[in-house]
């Protein structure tokens, strides 16, 4: 059986935290999804991996052999990419670019525009990462920057910069109640059904589930969604509403749904991060043209 890469960073990272909530949290994934992967890895290799009980976690002998060598390989893998990455940068001057969802605004049409400037025989490569990454594929090394909706997990380690702020809508189905309103108050919302993000994106999902806005009530969770498509297919079938940007209101217009904007909520922040320690020139220019792209734009203000 070959372990797939992903497995063994997870086994690494239970090894290292010995601790299944922590992991989970470090790798940005829900923990029975981590613990389903170890499950898959242990019966793979024949071995148990782990001994776990309610209190502690402890690697068993075949653990404890496996984990010298998963670092290993691990570590090989992550300097072929970075030697791979900066080849095809030397070459190409390509960014990857992680997006969960449309961004419009004109905003990655200006960007494109002017990184050509920049970078004449520089591409970007859009990659559309659904919300189980709140960080867009940038905590993991899947892009080099992203655009991304605020509070990210682990934000300390990430440089943001805001592009758009806009304030937030709720989006529900033609048929319901509020759908002829003009405005709404957040107060009205408290006892709806919501769609959630995935509780692996943290702090992302308790902001669009206006969690400090509720004052202790607490939330009707209809249904969780992983990417924009969900989210609508989702509100048109009646399983709940969903609070979103103003920008998106315009961007995701469906048949069947209406969005209307939301009082009493602070207003959501649209914004590009990177790695605080990625000092490349291709990052740099990249951020520069973002800032260019969106000054004086009607989100911006």
């Amino acid at each position: 059986m070959d372990a797939h890469l992903r497995d063994l960073r997870y086994f690494v990272a239970i090894a290292e935290e010995l601790n299944f909530t922590r992991a989970a949290e470090r790798l940005f994934v829900s923990q029975p999804a981590l613990s389903k992967q170890i499950r898959q890895l242990e019966e793979g290799l024949r071995a148990r991996l782990f001994d776990r009980d309610r209190r502690t976690v402890t690697l068993t002998t075949a653990g404890a052999a496996l984990l010298p060598a998963a670092r290993e390989v691990i570590r090989c893998w992550d300097e072929a990419q970075r030697v791979v990455g900066d080849a095809v940068a030397a070459e190409a001057a390509s960014l990857r670019v992680g997006l969960s969802t449309s961004v419009g605004r004109g905003l990655l049409q200006r960007a494109r525009e002017g990184y050509a400037v920049r970078r004449p025989n520089g591409r970007l490569q859009i990659r559309q990462i659904d919300w189980d990454d709140a960080t867009a594929g940038l905590a993991d090394g899947r892009v080099d920057v992203a655009l991304v909706w605020l509070p990210l997990p682990n934000q300390e380690v990430f440089a943001t910069r805001v592009v758009a702020t806009e304030p937030r809508c709720v989006v529900v189905r033609e048929d319901h109640p509020l759908a002829g309103r003009s405005e709404v108050a957040f107060a009205e919302l408290l006892d709806e059904p919501f769609l959630a993000l995935p509780p692996a994106a943290g702090p992302l999902r308790d902001y669009w589930l206006a969690i400090d806005q509720r004052e202790g009530r607490p939330v009707r969770v209809g249904a969780t969604v992983s990417n924009a498509d969900e989210t609508f297919a989702a509100v048109e079938e009646g399983s709940g509403i969903v609070l979103i940007a103003a920008g998106n209101a315009a961007i995701y217009q469906r048949p069947g749904t209406v969005a209307i904007p939301v009082s009493g909520l602070s207003p959501s922040e649209l914004a590009l991060a990177w790695r605080a320690d990625d000092h490349r020139g291709t990052v740099r220019d990249f951020v520069e043209t973002l800032r260019d792209a969106s000054s004086g734009s009607p989100a911006d203000r």
